[in-house]
């Protein structure tokens, strides 16, 4: 016979959404139980996703920085590795201590639906447990997506999760997608010494990145020995069963490399849920859809992170799971959509908050654009860094902030400053009028800011 609890609120899956929804409702004084499949909690994030392959990036930084890879130079990669195992490790017993202190309880098992209001959690070796709860939040997160024609074998066909467990670092690697994932996975082995080709059937990576930064981005990776292949559809992709990665494209060219990466993009992990019993379905692109306070079509039933489909960061999916918690307890929210930053840890990194200058142009009818490169800041001279620049947006007389957009060292750092602004309703003056630490990468708002001032003034002087 099941053992049957009953809460307020229950969580299914403890990655960013699920673990920040579970600490919001128990701080709150709400009855939480949070749900996790594996034997762990920390979710995608802590022990495939976020955690593992930003530890890579930065330790591929660090080796940059001292000089550690040269040209055509095989790294070993299992000490990359061997740190990203000690930062999960750490990342997990965080998040374990964070849900426990909050008062959340952990039931480990598979969770599914019953009813609209009842959970069924199953664990090997353990009696079923029935968890009758007022309120449910669905953050089970998502996977690598496997096109069932790559031949993905996780050994010679890699993807973006199996990839993190290799042991040493291909002369050669081919890497389809043109996302998130595969641009910064595409940068690491590049700038580790691999050839890398990349290939993918839209014309630029990140499509939904300024221009101007992502071709400074691109640049960079070429530089480093890489190979971008836009606009090409992958016919066939074969191992020789001897040493190579054979990958057809549909021009007729054919590209042998040692190895093979697969991202293109992830799946939401809900097919084991049987929602059918809670009264939800999925949209064509298999996610939840939600509501503005992302509750579900079903009241009581909510939804966060990538289950409910992009942005899909662990940044906001967090924030999504404590404004749907508050919603359920009746506590308010302040929404933050438009001011979420997003952050890409490629080498170099890019970021951006807000809209950029082609969106501003269509919704504004004008923009005013300040861009400040890195190589003339003074940090940038003493890092010697000679790409990189912030691009800041504002509106067509010069005044409003809109957007910002950094390619370069830090970007990701650099962003909340924008975001800062956005959210206090800023001009660009207030970059111009208040002082910067020096020398500072953060020196470049000042000068993108300058930069619009002058075209501003320009403009009145021309109009007088």
């Amino acid at each position: 016979m099941s053992e049957i609890l009953r809460c307020d609120v229950a969580v299914l899956g403890s990655g960013p959404g699920g673990h920040s929804a579970a600490i919001e409702a128990a701080r709150a004084g709400a009855r939480t139980i949070m749900i996790e499949r594996d034997s762990s909690v920390g979710g995608e994030c802590v022990h495939r996703g976020t955690i593992p392959s930003k530890t890579l990036h930065e330790r591929t930084q660090a080796m940059l920085r001292t000089g550690g890879v040269k040209p055509g130079e095989r790294v070993p990669i299992d000490a990359l590795m061997r740190r990203k195992d000690e930062v999960v490790a750490r990342n997990e017993e965080l998040v374990a201590a964070q849900v426990a202190s909050s008062g959340a309880e952990v039931v480990f098992g598979h969770g599914r639906f019953v009813s609209p209001s009842e959970l069924e959690v199953r664990a090997p070796g353990k009696k079923p447990v029935r968890i009758e709860a007022k309120n449910i939040v669905i953050a089970t997160g998502s996977r690598p997506r496997k096109p069932g024609d790559l031949p993905i074998d996780h050994e010679h066909v890699f993807d973006s999760d199996s990839v993190l467990a290799m042991t040493w670092l291909p002369a050669s690697i081919a890497v389809f997608g043109g996302g998130v994932i595969a641009s910064e996975f595409a940068s690491i082995f590049a700038a580790l010494g691999s050839r890398v080709t990349w290939i993918d059937r839209t014309p630029r990576p990140l499509g939904f990145l300024d221009e101007e930064i992502v071709e400074t981005f691109l640049s960079n990776f070429c530089s480093m020995g890489g190979v971008w292949r836009g606009g090409r559809q992958v016919s066939r992709v074969q191992w020789d069963g001897l040493s190579r990665v054979i990958t057809e494209l549909d021009d007729g060219s054919v590209i042998e490399t040692e190895q093979a990466l697969v991202a293109l993009g992830r799946v939401a992990n809900v097919e084991r849920l049987d929602l059918a019993a809670a009264g939800l379905g999925t949209s064509a692109r298999g996610h939840l859809e939600v509501d503005a306070n992302l509750c579900t079509k079903v009241p009581g039933i909510y939804a966060v992170g990538d289950v409910i489909g992009p942005p899909a960061l662990a940044a906001s999916s967090m924030d999504q799971g404590r404004r749907a918690v508050r919603h359920i307890l009746g506590l308010g929210t302040v929404s933050t959509v438009d001011c979420t930053p997003s952050g890409i840890y490629a080498l170099p990194e890019m970021a951006c908050v807000g809209i950029d200058e082609a969106a501003a142009r269509k919704q504004f009818g004008g923009a005013v654009i300040g861009v400040a490169n890195f190589s003339d800041l003074a940090r940038g001279r003493i890092n010697g860094v000679r790409d990189g620049k912030l691009k800041l947006v504002a509106d067509a007389q010069g005044r409003r902030l809109l957007g910002a957009q950094i390619v370069g060292e830090g970007a990701t750092e650099l962003v909340h400053v924008a975001q800062m602004a956005l959210i206090g309703g800023m001009d660009i003056d207030v970059f111009v009028d208040h002082v910067f630490n020096f020398p500072t990468f953060a020196e470049s708002y000042r000068l993108a800011a300058l930069k619009i001032v002058a075209e501003r003034s320009k403009a009145l002087r021309a109009s007088a």
